[in-house]
């Protein structure tokens, strides 16, 4: 049997114990603010859009140091996503690569490879065999951050890509950190005070109604509507609608209406937007904690094929309890860049609107 064929989806009958809280560390925190070690190694460095996104050639991710891997670390958190081409790490590297930013994933429905010791790897296939029903989702639903519902979810994540189709099947990318600094401050603090439940209990329901075995129970999670990065110290909005399903507290048409706003926000939004055309061997780590992505099905009847790495990363914690544990102030990622390039941030007039708001 070919490696490749031992990297396609596979649905092993196996059965995981529940998840449970275990302790982890960014390694952004011990990272040169500076990142002298990974942008000396690089050939070239481009941020794709002011809000998100970052681009480096000349990188072999298999040659990384500690020091360099910590500095991507940073970087990730605090670009959202960055991308790599042209990369010969195969995915025990990659795993290894991963577990370097904490421990690893193991999802309860999605499929993992048949070759032995890849439980944690989530594999993304489609082909002709698979054609996508648009019957099935919207657009809007597509969007999501990985497995939101886990006590701890993701944070450096990475997805490398085996095979690729000639055109089509990129994936997009949407900045919590913006989606935050473009709300007004009041609906910024009233945000801050939310919680909102995120639930796996489709997705398993939908992987059982497919005949499909469900390796670990369902589980909700009750997490901020805004959580701090515990490097960055920024302020980012946390739902998706993947599967956020209500907000706490609060009557359900008020829920209804913030989600809805948010999730739009998330979806339309290009400000917030960056998008990667993938070729074989392109690598993307992005932030789970402050970016949302999906992906998109024109490319069909070509394959698709790419290989997960995700690891854990803390509990999420809200701005009230990230300013009581490090006596530190959260802040806004786009006020904190504007001071550091000497911009004097503007002030929102109450009351005031402009009529016209189109310019191109």
């Amino acid at each position: 049997m070919s490696m490749l064929c031992t990297r396609l989806p596979h649905f092993p009958v196996l059965n995981w114990e529940p998840l449970t809280e275990t302790d982890v560390t960014d390694r952004g925190l011990f990272a040169d603010p500076e990142k002298k070690a990974l942008f000396s190694a690089a050939q070239k460095v481009k941020n794709l859009t002011p809000a998100i996104g970052t681009d480096i050639t000349g990188i072999d991710l298999r040659q990384l140091t500690p020091a360099q891997k910590d500095e991507l670390a940073l970087l990730v958190a605090e670009r959202g996503v960055v991308f790599f081409r042209d990369q010969e790490l195969n995915i025990h590297e990659q795993l290894d690569l991963a577990r370097h930013f904490g421990p690893l994933h193991k999802h309860a429905t999605t499929p993992i490879p048949k070759e032995p010791g890849l439980e944690e790897v989530h594999v993304v296939y489609n082909d002709a065999a698979r054609r996508p029903d648009s019957s099935a989702f919207s657009r809007l639903d597509l969007w999501h951050s990985d497995v939101t519902y886990e006590i701890q979810p993701p944070s450096t994540t990475s997805l490398k890509v085996v095979t690729a189709p000639t055109h089509g099947g990129d994936t997009l990318w949407s900045s919590g950190y913006a989606l935050y600094s473009s709300l007004s401050p009041g609906f910024q603090t009233y945000l801050e005070g939310l919680t909102a439940l995120h639930s796996g209990v489709a997705q398993a329901e939908g992987s059982r109604a497919a005949g499909l075995h469900v390796r670990r129970e369902p589980v909700e999670s009750i997490h901020p509507v805004v959580r701090v990065h515990p490097v960055t110290g920024w302020k980012t909005v946390y739902v998706n609608p993947g599967f956020t399903r209500r907000i706490i507290g609060v009557p359900k048409a008020e829920s209804d209406v913030i989600l809805n706003f948010l999730f739009h926000q998330i979806s339309d939004n290009v400000d917030f937007h960056v998008r990667f055309s993938w070729e074989a061997n392109s690598v993307a780590f992005w932030d789970n904690r402050v970016v949302t992505h999906t992906a998109t099905f024109d490319f069909w009847p070509q394959r698709r094929h790419a290989l997960r790495a995700t690891p854990h990363g803390e509990k999420p914690e809200s701005v009230e309890d990230y300013e009581r544990r490090t006596g530190k102030a959260a802040k806004d990622r786009q006020i904190e860049i504007w001071k550091q390039q000497g911009i004097e941030v503007p002030q929102i007039k109450q009351g005031s609107s402009r009529v016209l708001g189109y310019n191109d």
